[in-house]
């Protein structure tokens, strides 16, 4: 058993505010796995719960964890790291202790009986769900995260009446609140939470409806739409205001945006193209929140590209890459083009990526989304990856049918132009779907429309 008591917080978060108090104070508890060859260490998870913590508006009082095969079944850790984290509690003025896994909720209640009411214990998952609950802005946001919540507080509701306050924030004292979907569930039995569980599966579903009414639309006007996803913090939010002026907050924080935005380019050709960031990922990101993000998650799957977005400058960068793929893998997009971009170059040594992440990715771009390093490549490179999917046509278009010309000029690349008595005669590389559509009115079979 080890504890770290080399600094009052994770060497990765961020500073604190000077001036602490109990309600604002955590202690950070994890396990190191045996046999776990993950370069990925118990200190860089604690590093990151610590950044969550932060995000959520904590100070770390102070970190400890414990080398075991497997979580202990009825407390997480084991027996005598339960006595020691109740002898640092009653050393450490805090209210909150954070453990770096999802709590059973038999773990949940036996730690709560060992180390007493005057502490909140507050497991991974919770502690993403609040962060999420505190950055969702839309409606669809907040009904996704809503549903995550409940289905996290469902099992948890057996033989936990008497406890449920603690389960979902109590009074909501201290700068999270960490209230879970709100103090009514005090109220609330399985039943009634089932039955609003269903509520917004049909309320998110009616979301995706909408939004496969969209991407319809966007189909037939022709316009390739651009995913950009990576690890949280990985910068996503800033390549897309660096593209596009969106205006996205941006913040050294852990999930500083989750709501995605979508905004419109012109690529260097002038082909237009629709980019929309993502929520970002994160290791340990709880299996409920993807399931309960599935409407938001599908604008990955109807993108033509993915643009990965990684923190080159990350020590653990690799590692990222990975946790970011296998959520990739699990939405089934792993066929669709991807591209690797490494950002904030800006802060490394010779403004390019270590060596060691080089070999890997040999197709990757290197940019710095602040200072605009790199940026026009990457724009001419998105276009050439999109122009795969591109057809070459050759098509005269009547003179009454100048919409389409508009359309091939917007959704395509022109190669040559010519003015003949019957139309205008184009040869262009366009979307399929445009191609079937210049023929038919070369044939005479569209009748006039207006764009």
């Amino acid at each position: 058993m080890k504890r770290n008591t080399d600094t009052d917080e994770p060497e990765a978060a961020p500073s604190r505010r000077d001036e602490t108090t109990p309600a604002n104070r955590a202690i950070l508890v994890g396990i190191e796995r045996k046999g776990d060859h993950s370069s990925w260490t118990i200190q860089d998870s604690l590093d990151e719960l610590g950044q969550l913590a932060y995000t959520a508006g904590l100070s770390i009082a102070d970190t400890t964890y414990q080398k075991l095969t497997h979580p202990n079944p009825s407390t997480y850790i084991g027996s005598g790291k339960v006595q020691e984290l109740r002898e640092m509690l009653l050393a450490e003025e805090v209210s909150y202790v954070i453990f770096d896994d999802e709590l059973r909720p038999s773990q949940q209640r036996n730690l709560e009986k060992a180390l007493g009411d005057n502490v909140r214990l507050i497991d991974r998952t919770r502690l993403i769900l609040d962060i999420f609950r505190l950055h969702a802005n839309s409606r669809e946001g907040k009904l996704q995260v809503e549903l995550a919540q409940y289905q996290y507080l469902l099992p948890r509701l057996t033989g936990l009446r008497a406890n449920l306050e603690q389960q979902v924030g109590g009074s909501g004292a201290g700068p999270v609140g960490l209230r879970g979907p709100g103090e009514t569930q005090l109220e609330l039995d399985r039943r009634q939470v089932k039955r609003r569980i269903q509520t917004l599966r049909h309320s998110l579903e009616e979301v995706r409806t909408q939004r496969g009414q969209h991407r319809k639309q966007r189909e037939r006007a022709g316009i390739p739409t651009v995913a950009i996803v990576g690890y949280t913090n990985a910068g996503k939010s800033s390549l897309l205001n660096a593209l596009t002026g969106a205006g996205v907050l941006v913040e050294d924080k852990l999930f500083a945006t989750l709501d995605p935005t979508t905004r419109r380019i012109t690529l260097p050709g002038g082909r237009e193209a629709l980019i929309s960031d993502t929520v970002g990922f994160i290791r340990k990101l709880p299996h409920d929140l993807v399931a309960a993000f599935r409407a938001t998650l599908e604008g990955i799957k109807e993108a033509m590209l993915i643009l990965h977005v990684v923190d080159a400058s990350h020590p653990r960068a690799a590692e990222q890459i990975q946790a970011v793929e296998t959520v990739l893998a699990d939405l089934d997009v792993m066929r669709t083009q991807r591209l690797i971009v490494w950002n904030k170059i800006d802060i490394l040594p010779w403004q390019v990526p270590p060596p060691a992440l080089m070999p890997s990715h040999p197709e990757a771009l290197a940019i710095s989304a602040k200072t605009g390093a790199n940026l026009g490549a990457l724009l001419a490179k998105i276009e050439e990856m999109l122009a795969e999917d591109l057809v070459v046509v050759e098509s005269v278009i009547p003179y009454n049918r100048y919409d389409l010309v508009g359309l091939v000029y917007e959704q395509g690349a022109v190669e040559l132009r010519e003015e003949k008595p019957e139309g205008i005669f184009l040869r262009a590389s366009v979307p399929r779907e445009l191609a079937e559509r210049l023929a038919a009115a070369s044939r005479g079979k569209l009748p006039s429309e207006k764009r």
